[in-house]
């Protein structure tokens, strides 16, 4: 799939938004990706994991197993291993940090690749890096359907995305006056439970 055909999919399933965003990074945006809207498509959500699947095992050869942060990045990652016929995992926060539980783990050799779907700032693909790092195995690098950083973001490891999009983020204090008209909504889902 080409980005066009990537970005189509996503307006199809209503889910490329436009107006005045705070994202879970606490920035602000005129655009919005609402990938829930294109998650509870079982067909499309296949069809755009089949795609970065292949993405990233030419990028990165053979992968053993996917970790994806949780709760966002559950499905991708599930269904993005499915096409890599590799193991899905995924890290969720215990006392603030992300963790492999569940009876997860990544033994020694075997070749991992963290799935997001979509990077903004990186904040949690350094995190889950981060938690990957700390188990053996060989981490290959990450893959996300959608890095709206441009490619500006700094997760540190190699990043491929299925499109790569250069989308506006601002801090509350730096707002445009275009997005300083318009009401704030905070779709996402980091801080709901404190």
């Amino acid at each position: 799939m080409n980005q066009d055909q990537v970005l189509n999919e996503f307006r199809a399933a209503g889910a490329l938004l436009e107006g005045h965003f705070i994202l879970s990074s606490g920035l602000h945006s005129p655009v919005f990706f609402q990938k829930n809207a294109v998650f509870m498509d079982p067909a499309r959500t296949e069809k755009l994991c089949r795609a970065l699947a292949e993405k990233a095992e030419a990028a990165f050869g053979a992968v053993d197993v996917v970790v994806s942060p949780a709760v966002g990045a559950i499905i991708p990652g599930y269904e993005t291993a499915r096409h890599l016929g590799a193991k899905a995992m995924f890290v969720e926060r215990e006392a603030g940090e992300f963790k492999l539980r569940r009876g997860f783990a990544i033994e020694p050799g075997e070749r991992v690749l963290m799935v997001e779907d979509v990077v903004t700032t990186g904040l949690s693909s350094r995190e889950c890096l981060d938690a990957i790092r700390g188990h053996p195995g060989e981490l290959l690098g990450a893959a996300c359907l959608i890095d709206r950083s441009g490619g500006k973001a700094d997760i540190g490891a190699e990043l491929v995305s299925l499109a790569q999009v250069d989308a506006p983020a601002y801090p509350a204090d730096q707002l445009p006056p275009e997005l300083e008209a318009i009401p704030a909504v905070k779709p996402g889902s980091r801080g709901l439970a404190a």
